[in-house]
């Protein structure tokens, strides 16, 4: 993922407008990258990879048993984030990892909006006047709830978010008694509406002469998100995070279905496109070294409005972020889209698992080694834990079943419960003959001016599917 340098310093101010969080920052030198690192035991390394996992079970919700979560910064602070509810005025769940560039602050703002704006996109006009009309009462309607969120809004912020949103739920009860319900649509509708709000936020606040929610507008974010409802998968995304299924095949071997499309250069109907929509004039220079403009790796996403914005609101930015605010050869913007490719797919039983991650996952391991190894850790993880019978009076043969299983499984028992961490110390220390301490405990100790080099932020989630309730769906 590209990092813009234009105005980094003004992003960094605002960092924290947003959001409360906490954030430390590294002045060593790059001559650490030539002494001896310290060695870190193997409990260390366990301790900083397990750092951030997180595991959410789920009880009679229909097709998803329990999902594992995990992140690993590279960025300081880390630019990727992630985000998991559950629809509560329909029966869907929500998950999401978002890849910020330019700083994280609109990658903390979409990972903490888009879930509402698409849950709202899925409801009928009569359930949304509800929702409106409990705005003010003591029963209000919520439309989520969030798990593992540790980031809220300061009031301000929260307030012109509040206003936007509501506004787009009025439009959406006009709009919605004529049209007749598409969950790519929908989505798609909850993408773009956001990222108009974005802009719209932005020039807002700048016409005041209040920029905080410019930093949001001028960075960036990639992002995937997956809405899971009994059997029906839909997976939306912008840029180049990556979410893969996991498929057991009759003979127990893994396969994978990737459910998202990469928009960047190696894309070439994504090139295409981009390039269909400004004069041949421009042919040379609208991607240039395989980047937008010369500057931008993906070629879909929220925020980055300078790549959007026409000229005159560019001139606006200039006093805030200099003349190289506005890119070379900006002749007929927009350049840029948040319109995401929508991938559906229905779940059966042999669809095991989603494994969506940002790319710093992908540039470490394929797409099939990621759901090997998921699907290792699945039978691995089993010796874990006591055994118990799932069920009483169960046959000395079944038991005897169990406990071949579980022997097969001792062969593979993996050092982490969740399947994230498992990832995570796959990807950045495996080899042929097994995991790396020396290798996982350099990556794990550069400086943090060096590790950017090296790796990207890594953002994991793991979504389990109950083979059960997917057998017994209707067709």
């Amino acid at each position: 993922m590209v990092l813009q340098k234009v105005g980094c310093n003004f992003v960094k101010s605002f960092r924290n407008v947003h959001v409360r969080t906490s954030e430390s920052h590294s002045n060593k030198s790059f001559q650490r990258l030539y002494t001896a690192l310290p060695r870190l035991t193997p409990q260390e390394v366990t301790n900083v990879l397990q750092a951030n996992e997180y595991t959410k079970e789920f009880s009679g919700l229909g097709s998803v048993k329990y999902y594992d979560s995990n992140q690993l910064a590279s960025n300081n602070p880390i630019e990727d984030t992630r985000a998991e509810a559950q629809c509560l005025l329909t029966k869907g769940v929500l998950f999401g990892v978002f890849d910020g560039h330019g700083g994280g602050a609109c990658a903390q703002v979409v990972s903490k909006r888009l879930f509402r704006y698409i849950s709202a996109c899925l409801l009928p006009p009569k359930l949304l006047q509800q929702y409106l009309n409990s705005i003010e009462s003591d029963k209000k309607l919520e439309l989520l709830q969030t798990f593992n969120d540790k980031v809220e809004f300061v009031a301000e912020i929260k307030d012109l978010y509040q206003t936007s949103f509501l506004n787009f739920v009025k439009d959406l009860i006009h709009s919605n008694i004529k049209e007749e319900f598409q969950m790519e649509r929908a989505l798609q509708n909850a993408f773009l509406r956001l990222d108009n709000d974005l802009s719209n936020e932005a020039l807002l606040q700048l016409n005041k002469k209040d920029a905080r929610t410019l930093a949001v507008a001028m960075s960036g974010t990639v992002a995937v998100v997956a809405h899971i409802d009994g059997p029906h998968l839909h997976v939306a995304g912008v840029g180049d995070c990556k979410a893969v299924l996991g498929v057991l095949s009759e003979n127990d071997g893994w396969s994978t279905k990737i459910m998202t499309v990469e928009h960047n250069a190696d894309n070439c109907a994504e090139v295409e496109r981009v390039l269909s929509e400004h004069p041949s004039s421009e042919r040379s220079t609208v991607i240039k070294t395989e980047r937008l403009l010369g500057q931008l790796a993906p070629l879909r996403s929220l925020g980055d409005f300078r790549y959007k914005w026409n000229k005159d609101v560019m001139k606006k930015i200039v006093p805030f972020f200099g003349k190289a605010a506005i890119p070379q050869n900006y002749h007929t913007p927009p350049y840029l889209t948040a319109s995401p490719d929508v991938m559906y797919h229905r779940l059966t039983p042999r669809d095991k698992f989603l494994i969506i991650a940002s790319d710093g996952l992908w540039e470490l391991i394929s797409p099939l080694q990621a759901v090997r190894l998921v699907g290792e850790h699945m039978s691995g993880k089993v010796t874990l834990s006591p055994l118990r019978l799932p069920r009483k009076n169960m046959k000395l043969s079944d038991i005897n079943e169990m406990l071949l299983q579980r022997k097969e499984g001792l062969k593979k028992k993996p050092l982490d419960n969740n399947a994230a961490t498992h990832l995570l110390r796959n990807a950045l220390g495996g080899t042929e003959y097994g995991i790396d301490h020396i290798k996982l405990s350099q990556l794990l100790t550069m400086p943090s001016e060096v590790v950017r080099i090296s790796r990207d932020d890594i953002t994991i989630t793991v979504v389990y599917m109950d083979s059960e309730f997917l057998r017994h769906c209707p067709p």
